[in-house]
Formats: structure tokens, sequence, C-alpha cells
């Protein structure tokens, strides 16, 4: 019996990436000083009635310190309170129903590190519980009542792994409606576009090529060549894809055009669901969407702190 030894790894980077980790659980680090400074809203909005006392800025803060510690409401409230209080801040913690009521107006942008070069943008979605039983009671007992969940659709850049869009729907959307719309919210340009069988629509493709970007989807075992070698029509990306396959083999075409290099966009799911919980507080859509964007800016965050650069040890 043939079996290969599980390969190990080894951080270089340990001393900053031990640095980092610990950042990611100081207070100071979500509620700095520019965030003290916009905590009160100084704008007027002209229209009828009070304007809102706390900035954007505060509902955010509150919602990612929500995320971020595992908080219920009230008990993010107490936890705000109490923190102002040590650093001798004096300043009004918004109400716990504050941030249900204007969470789903708030407009989250991913931080992002800007880059100069074309990225490659691998693109996937996962599925975040609203509320029902958990995995063991359903193993077990089977399912008591209904459950359902919320798609996250990420596009993740592959060299960084920033997330770069994001985008929520209800369970019954599929992945290749969403694509048009994550590839919308980014400017940057992009080299490579990289997913799973649940985009191989000509559809995606022609996003894709909109986006003078190269698409790397694995057809569908039955594809068939849409457009012959002697036609008038410039040659679509599937149909390129498809020969290539049928002349090196479908390992060998996902091995050249750096398929595998989308699991990067599983990681970052994984990552999110991990240090969240993959389960939404917020009972409408319209917040949880917005619970959910800050929970991947947030994750941004975490990841320009510090990342682990790690190589494989030869034995």
């Amino acid at each position: 019996m043939n079996t290969q030894a599980k390969a190990s790894y080894k951080v270089r980077n340990w001393h900053s990436y031990d640095a980092a980790l610990k950042q990611r659980g100081s207070l100071t680090f979500w509620v700095n000083e520019e965030v003290i400074e916009q905590w009160r809203n100084e704008k007027k909005t002209g229209r009828k009635g009070a304007s809102n006392y706390y900035s954007d800025v505060a509902i955010a803060t509150m919602g990612t310190v929500q995320s971020v510690f595992h908080l219920a409401g009230r008990q993010t409230e107490g936890f705000l309170e109490s923190l102002f209080i040590l650093m001798g801040v004096e300043l009004k913690v918004p109400d716990h129903s504050t941030p249900c009521r204007r969470l789903s107006k708030l407009s989250v942008e991913l931080p992002v590190i800007p880059k100069d070069e074309a990225i490659h943008l691998v693109v996937d979605s996962t599925g975040i519980k609203v509320y029902g039983e958990g995995e063991w009671k359903v193993r077990t007992h089977g399912v008591g009542k209904r459950r359902t969940w919320r798609k996250l659709h990420l596009g993740v850049d592959q060299g960084s792994g920033e997330i770069l869009a994001a985008v929520v729907t209800t369970n019954d959307i599929a992945d290749c409606e969403v694509l048009p719309d994550l590839l919308e919210q980014i400017d940057s340009n992009i080299e490579q576009v990289s997913g799973d069988g649940g985009y191989d629509t000509f559809n995606c493709y022609n996003t894709i090529t909109q986006r003078q970007a190269k698409a790397v989807i694995p057809p569908r075992s039955n594809a068939q060549i849409q457009q012959p070698n002697n036609s008038e029509l410039p040659p679509h990306q599937r149909d390129e894809n498809l020969r290539r396959i049928h002349q090196i083999g479908r390992q060998q075409w996902k091995q050249e055009s750096r398929y595998h290099r989308r699991s990067l966009s599983e990681t970052a799911m994984f990552r999110l669901k991990i240090i969240f919980g993959g389960k939404l507080k917020r009972r409408f859509f319209d917040n949880q969407a917005v619970e959910l964007f800050l929970q991947c800016a947030a994750l941004n965050r975490m990841i320009q702190l510090g990342k682990p650069d790690s190589y494989k040890v030869e034995k």
C-alpha cells in the first residue's frame, strides 16, 4: 500500500505574524482615536426631524466590535460604555436598538491595499446560517424545523488574500448570476478570473471577456465546442479551454492555468467562519447583508496586519 506522508510547513515570519495575531484582539485597534473623533454626527440632513446623533462610523464600529468579540446587542453596548469610561472618553454609546434600525442603510467599503499590477481574482460562494438546528442534532434525530441560510459570494485577490468584492443573496440564487455584480465592484485591472463549474455559463465568460481578463472555469464533462476553427468569429474563451483540455488533459490544464489557486477563496471563507462563527445575528435580510460586509471588512483589516509566510519542509 503506497501512502504519501502529509506535507509539513514552517512559518518564516513567526515574530511579525505572532504580533499581528495579538493585535487582532486589541481594543485600541478597533476603537482608535480616529473613530472617537468621528463618533458624533456633525452633518445635518436638511430634512424634517432631528438628525442622527451618531455617525455611520459609530454604527459600523459597534457592529464590527459585536462580530469580532461575539457579543449580543446589549453586551456590546455595555462593553463600549465600560471601555469609554476606562479610556476617559466622554462619549455616549448608541442604544442596542439603534444599530438594528440604521444598519440596513449603512454603506460598507472594503479596505483594500491598492495595487499597480493586474490581479488574479478567485470567486466562490458559501452558506451562512440564519437559524436552524445544529449539525449533530440533524444527523442524529433528523430535521425538526425549517432551516435556512444566506449565500455569501466573494471575490478574493489570490496574491494578497484580501476580499475585493462581496455580494449577499438568498440561498436560491446561483453563483453564475452574481458574477457580474462581483466584477462591477472591482476597479483594478483583472488579469484572470478563476471559478468552479458553477460559473460555466456563456454569460459568465462574456462578462469576464468584457473586463479583458482570462476566464479559467472548468467546462462540464459533456461540453462541446461551439465555434469551429474555420469560423469567422473571434475564438471564444470556453472553446479555447476545451481545446486545450483535449490536448493535455483536464488535470494538466488546471495546473497550467493556475486553476488550483481558486482554493484561496475557500480559505477566505473558512477563515471568516472560524473567526466570526458562521452564523448571522440579525433578523432582516438587509441587516444580515451589512453584518456580513462588516465581517469581510474586519477580515481584510486582520490580513493587512500580517499573515503567515510559510514554506514546505523537505524531508
